[in-house]
């Protein structure tokens, strides 16, 4: 594994999970008039710490983009969902909360989940397929898949509705992490000429304003500690799906490789569902924070 694909990889993570943070900050105290909105995104706007969050986040999804085209999307996507640990970073300096045995537990599930997908699976770039058809069946299908969890989270907003969103926006940002990569490549053949031409970055642009939207809605209605786990799980599979169906990556695929990527890849999963609801991650609104009509007003 290059220690460059690495470092990117994990300083993108930490710029996405210190963006969350202070976005949900800003976001739950945003009307709910807002919901699935872009006027949420325009109130949103006029707040400095949500545009610094922002910034974080943009900033991670350029490191990001930068370890995409360096590596493997199988290697990239496990590595970006440890923005959870430092999420539980900053929520834990915020709240003054300690680890316990749920955080190390998570943590260790989660870093451990990691690694033995990576070593076990051994991601490793092949060649793309060309295949059209292809490309729009699996990017169809989490599409699909992302606005009918949409459709069902306006009916449930403060039950349910912000896990669905959550995980909706992951699909989103793993279509939108794949056609990155196809980009990079795009542009890398022929320059801005050849990218702007095809369809891919704005496939991009318009999975990253919806999930931004979608996003924004969840940590509107609900606690972080109900987004950031069903986000965090759902991005890197989409991911994954869309890097061993078109672009080419391989894995390992004897029984025993296979064995313990499923394993690492539920570790994980189970790693992010325990640090997302770690008492440290911000439960709500607080009493010392403005209510939500006061929001565009600050």
């Amino acid at each position: 594994m290059s220690v460059l694909v690495l470092l990117l990889a994990v300083g993108a993570a930490c710029c996405l999970g210190f963006g969350f943070v202070l976005q949900q900050n800003v976001a739950q105290r945003a009307p709910l008039d807002d919901f699935l909105s872009p006027r949420l995104l325009l109130d949103l706007m006029r707040v400095p710490r949500w545009l610094g969050g922002l910034g974080l986040m943009v900033a991670g999804m350029v490191l990001g983009a930068v370890a995409l085209g360096k590596g493997e999307i199988s290697l990239v996507e496990p590595l970006l969902a440890t923005n959870l640990l430092f999420a539980l970073a900053l929520s834990r300096h915020q709240t003054k909360q300690s680890l316990g045995r749920q955080g190390w537990a998570g943590l260790l599930l989660l870093a451990g989940g990691v690694s033995a997908f990576i070593l076990a699976g051994q991601p490793r770039g092949g060649t793309a397929i060309a295949d059209p058809l292809r490309h729009w069946l699996i990017i169809g299908a989490m599409v699909g898949v992302a606005l009918v969890l949409t459709a069902y989270a306006k009916r449930s907003r403060l039950s349910w509705g912000p896990v669905l969103l959550a995980t909706a926006a992951g699909l989103l940002y793993g279509v939108q992490d794949a056609l990155t990569r196809v980009s990079g490549t795009l542009f890398g053949e022929g320059g801005f000429p050849e990218l702007l031409t095809g369809w891919q970055p704005y496939g991009v642009l318009a999975c990253g304003v919806t999930g931004l939207i979608l996003v924004q809605s969840a940590f509107e209605t609900a606690p972080l500690r109900m987004s950031l786990p069903a986000l965090t799980a759902a991005e890197p599979l989409a991911g994954i799906l869309c890097g061993v169906g078109f672009l080419g990556d391989r894995l390992r695929t004897d029984t025993g490789a296979l064995a313990w990527q499923a394993a690492g890849l539920a570790a994980a999963v189970a790693g992010i569902v325990l640090l997302g609801l770690h008492p440290a991650m911000p439960c709500g609104t607080t009493e010392t924070e403005p209510p939500a009509r006061d929001l565009q007003r600050r």
